[in-house]
């Protein structure tokens, strides 16, 4: 333990030097590197950590030291923002040691490293489907954590940005009309996937007005023998709009969609 302390102080002394780094990258006294890296990491000099530590993690295998060097990598990444790399980090600490000190936050920090990772909605969300299972394992391992409630509001933003990319969807499907077949149909699928996927969507009353509008046109441009069929339905959606958005912004447009489909109906 006194030889620890004296290293630990040996080292925060010549960390001052110039050009002590350059030797420490070196350096064979690898229990000093340890404690270089340490020392870099309590100081916020993430990217030094990172680097002594990537070498010292292999070294230092099977030592009561490998545990420790694993974790504080993890966090060097996540410090510098290199979430990709930070998740790989902790999923891997998570996969060595399942029961380990720090399994709890490398687990959570693997989730979260995934959700500031994940793309802008127009883009794969293969990320954000990962992100969302990493910080639903989470909660199941630990569900009395302090971190729940953060990991919660991760998930939901994460869902919210699903359907963002649904909606976005939809909406291409509408504004490509007929082109090359009804895209009208496809528009009412994605946003009626979207709502049934996630009912609890802020973006609910956004798709509900989008499937009211590709309802009516798909009326419009129906053959003549389902065009009353399809007024009738958009009839339907529109009280069904008006019922669940009472207060909507798109209340005008869907009252002049509802009443434009009831004088086809009359007519």
């Amino acid at each position: 333990m006194k030889k620890n302390i004296i290293l630990a102080l040996l080292v925060v002394a010549s960390l001052s030097s110039c050009g002590e780094y350059n030797k420490l990258l070196k350096s064979t006294n690898y229990e000093y590197k340890y404690e270089a890296a340490k020392n870099y990491f309590a100081k916020g000099k993430y990217g030094k950590s990172a680097t002594l530590l990537n070498e010292l993690i292999t070294i230092l295998k099977g030592t009561d030291k490998a545990e420790e060097s694993l974790y504080m990598l993890g966090m060097s990444y996540y410090n510098q923002k290199d979430y990709s790399t930070a998740a790989q980090t902790f999923i891997t600490y998570c996969n060595t040691y399942p029961r380990g000190v720090f399994s709890e936050l490398a687990s959570f920090y693997a989730g979260k490293a995934l959700f500031l990772d994940t793309p802008e909605a127009r883009l794969d969300q293969s990320g954000t489907y990962a992100a969302i299972q990493q910080l639903q394992k989470f909660l199941e391992y630990y569900p009395s954590s302090d971190k729940k409630q953060e990991s919660q509001q991760m998930i939901f933003e994460l869902q919210d940005k699903l359907v963002l990319k649904d909606f976005l969807s939809a909406k291409l499907y509408y504004n490509l009309g007929n082109y090359l077949g009804n895209n009208y149909e496809a528009c009412v699928i994605t946003a009626q996937n979207a709502l049934k996927d996630y009912p609890y969507t802020h973006h609910r009353e956004d798709l509900s007005i989008m499937i009211l509008r590709a309802k009516h046109e798909m009326a419009i441009n129906s053959v003549e023998q389902k065009k009353l069929e399809r007024f009738r339905d958009t009839i339907d959606e529109y009280y069904a709009f008006k019922n669940e958005f009472p207060n909507s912004k798109y209340l005008k447009e869907a009252s002049k969609i509802f009443e434009a489909a009831q004088k086809e109906i009359k007519d």
